[in-house]
């Protein structure tokens, strides 16, 4: 749907395939990689909360904290940008490393830069767990984030390169559900972790091994997709692989199509160069807008917010259900508005804006944590995991690494960006922070409305029909030659 005018999705091919086995076990297994990033998402919170992690690390923190205890602006129990440093250095981490990303996932594939990042994610929290020193704990932190990069660049990717495409949409999913699982796991590790005096932190720090272990291992048993066997010239490898995915024995029609888009991509010679022309403008508005309004949407101020849990403030995160159409967006967008509103007025009732709530009584708590599960709950099958899903299947093999690149670093530096400043403007917009983010939400449901052309059932090679019969984008290929005019040529 775009402009409030049904516009088809069909891009006149079927490709045969079938949901198997071996392509659900293949898409489980590569989904594992969102566990590493949500894992870091629930334990950093929590761990920056622990009173042992800050007398060590952060004794000014502390000391604040402590102060804060006994005050009334809870508000700014946690208004510290050197802690917040701590938090957000990950992302800018992730950003570096999904630039570099993008030429390993070209060059040597998905599969080896899934593998670099749950490494780069081991080392990174094995040197947390053991950390000794704060330049310990940034490196190690650091470490995390160019894993997560690596990860989040080749994984989204690699799920919608092997999904047959009628089921693409479900399957890419699991994605998010790792992620919102590691955020889980996370919590419920800290709750119990947090018990334990003296080293209960490095028990949340060092367990995120576990998770880049699954990764890794998981890795060397995932088939490199058809897609990336072609870019590499393994052409009777590839068609191997996309029989054995598809569980059909004809997939000539596809593997053509694959070919065709491969041989085109071969004639850019610099994806990062072509992704500014014209032809790719949508493209590139979709890397830049969509990850942006993921971060706007206030989720992941729900997940920081765990690091208020001892001082009333409650997140509590949830399963995902599976969706298939990114109307689901807009649909969401009223229900977003309206729980950020009544959130915001919760808290300002209670907290006031000087940041005392007195008496916080059982059922208020109650209340607070019913609206933060339903928005999480919300946010669980739309823009969780339509964020990653969108980008990963709208670019063409051409500029696909390269998008993906820029879609992952938009993701990392509005992350950051929020993660910097989070606590600063709780502490100054008080409850009015849940407002700033109401706002964002209205404006971003729009634009999906009105921008975001339904891709569902498309195959992934044949999405450039889904643009030129968009009412507005059109307009950027009236000019393009046909393929059949480019044959001729």
């Amino acid at each position: 749907m775009a402009g409030g005018v049904i516009v088809s999705a069909t891009a006149g091919k079927d490709y045969p395939g079938n949901l198997t086995l071996h392509v659900f076990i293949t898409c489980v297994i590569a989904a594992t990689g969102g566990l590493i990033f949500g894992y870091d998402l629930g334990i950093s919170g929590g761990v920056i909360s622990m009173d042992d992690f800050l007398k060590k690390f952060f004794p000014a923190v502390y000391r604040k904290q402590s102060l804060v205890h006994q005050s009334v602006n809870q508000y700014c129990a946690f208004d510290s940008q050197i802690l917040t440093l701590f938090t957000s250095s990950l992302y800018l981490a992730a950003l570096v490393s999904s630039i570099f990303a993008s030429y390993i996932t070209r060059k040597l594939g998905r599969r080896v830069s899934m593998v670099a990042g749950g490494v780069l994610f081991a080392v990174g929290a094995i040197l947390n767990g053991f950390a000794q020193n704060l330049a310990m704990l940034i490196i190690g932190r650091l470490l995390l984030g160019f894993g997560v990069g690596s990860a989040n660049q080749s994984v989204p990717i690699y799920l919608s390169e092997v999904a047959p495409h009628r089921y693409r949409g479900g399957l890419n999913m699991m994605f998010q559900l790792s992620i919102t699982i590691g955020i889980l796991v996370a919590d419920l590790l800290n709750y119990f972790f947090a018990k334990i005096d003296g080293w209960g932190w490095r028990l949340s720090l060092g367990i995120a091994l576990v998770p880049a272990l699954i990764i890794i291992i998981g890795s060397f048993f995932l088939p490199e997709t058809p897609n990336s066997l072609i870019e590499r010239d393994h052409h009777e490898k590839a068609k191997e692989k996309l029989i054995e995915l598809r569980g059909v024995p004809n997939v000539d029609e596809e593997f053509n199509d694959l070919i065709t888009a491969s041989e085109a991509a071969k004639l850019v010679k610099n994806s990062w160069r072509n992704i500014i022309k014209r032809q790719y403008r949508p493209h590139l508005v979709m890397a830049i807008c969509i990850p942006m309004f993921q971060q706007l949407t206030g989720m992941n101020v729900i997940v920081l917010c765990s690091c208020f849990v001892q001082n009333h403030w409650l997140q509590k995160p949830s399963f995902p259900h599976v969706c298939f159409n990114y109307r689901i967006i807009y649909w969401t967008t009223n229900s977003y508005v309206n729980e950020q509103l009544v959130v915001a007025l919760a808290i300002g009732l209670k907290f006031g804006v000087n940041g005392n709530p007195g008496d916080l009584p059982t059922w208020y708590a109650v209340i607070v944590v019913i609206l933060i599960c339903i928005f999480v709950a919300g946010y669980a099958w739309s823009w969780g995991p339509l964020g990653w899903l969108v980008p990963s299947e709208i670019f063409p093999l051409e500029i696909r690494s390269a998008a993906q690149s820029i879609t992952v670093s938009v993701n990392m530096i509005f992350t950051f960006i929020i993660a910097q400043v989070f606590t600063a403007m709780l502490c100054h917009m008080k409850f009015g922070l849940f407002l700033f983010f109401a706002f964002f939400i209205m404006v971003m449901g729009l634009f999906i409305y009105y921008l975001l052309p339904e891709t569902k059932g498309v195959p992934i090679e044949e999405m450039i029909t889904v643009w030129k019969n968009h009412p507005y984008w059109r307009k950027y290929y009236d000019d393009l030659p046909s393929p059949k005019q480019v044959e001729l040529a």
